[in-house]
C-alpha cells in the first residue's frame, strides 16, 4: 500500500548529491527507487530544502556552492512544477505559522529524545513535525511518515486507522 512521505533534509541532501551530507547517498536512491516503484506520495517539507540551502552555502568551494545550489533550484522548480517525484508542502498561513512558533519554546526547551538529552527540537525539524501533523489529519487512512537518517524524525510514523 502508498504511503505518504516526508523527505527530512538529511535524505534530501544525499539525493542532491552534497559532498559531506551524502554519506548514505546510495541507500537512499536504492530506498527511494523502492518507494517510487511502491507508489509512494513524497513531500518536500519547505524546512528541508532551506536546510538544505544552508549547507550548500556552507561548502569550502564557491564553484561547488554554485553547482548544487543550481541543482537544488532545479529540484525544487521541479517539485513545484510537478515534474519531480515530490511535491512540495503547502506554505503555512502566517496565523498557522505564528502557532507553530508558540509551540517552539516547548520543544527548543525539553530534550529531542533519550539519547539527545542536551539538545532541544529545532524550529526547521518542529516545522517539518507540523507538516507530518497536517498529513496524519488530513489522510488518516494513510499511512504517513516523515523519512529521515535522524531517528528522532523517523520515529513520526503514523499506522493506517482502520
Amino acid at each position: 500500500m502508498a504511503e505518504i512521505v516526508l523527505l527530512d533534509t538529511s535524505v534530501f541532501l544525499n539525493v542532491l548529491d552534497v559532498p559531506g551530507f551524502n554519506q548514505s547517498r546510495d541507500q537512499v536512491l536504492r530506498e527511494f527507487e523502492r518507494r517510487v516503484n511502491n507508489g509512494d506520495h513524497f513531500l518536500l517539507p519547505l524546512a528541508s530544502v532551506w536546510e538544505s540551502g544552508n549547507h550548500i552555502a556552507h561548502l569550502s568551494d564557491g564553484r561547488l556552492r554554485r553547482r548544487h545550489a543550481q541543482r537544488l533550484y532545479e529540484q525544487v522548480r521541479a517539485a513545484v512544477g510537478g515534474s519531480a517525484p515530490y511535491r512540495p508542502t503547502y506554505f503555512p498561513s502566517p496565523g498557522e505559522f505564528l502557532a507553530w512558533m508558540k509551540d517552539f519554546p516547548d520543544y527548543a526547551q525539553r530534550s529531542k529524545s533519550s539519547q539527545k538529552t542536551g539538545e532541544g527540537t529545532s524550529l526547521g525539524d518542529l516545522s517539518i513535525i507540523k507538516e507530518w501533523e497536517r498529513a496524519c489529519s488530513l489522510h488518516p487512512m494513510s499511512r504517513v511518515r516523515i523519512w529521515s537518517l535522524d531517528q528522532d524524525l523517523s520515529s513520526y510514523d503514523q499506522k493506517p486507522r482502520g
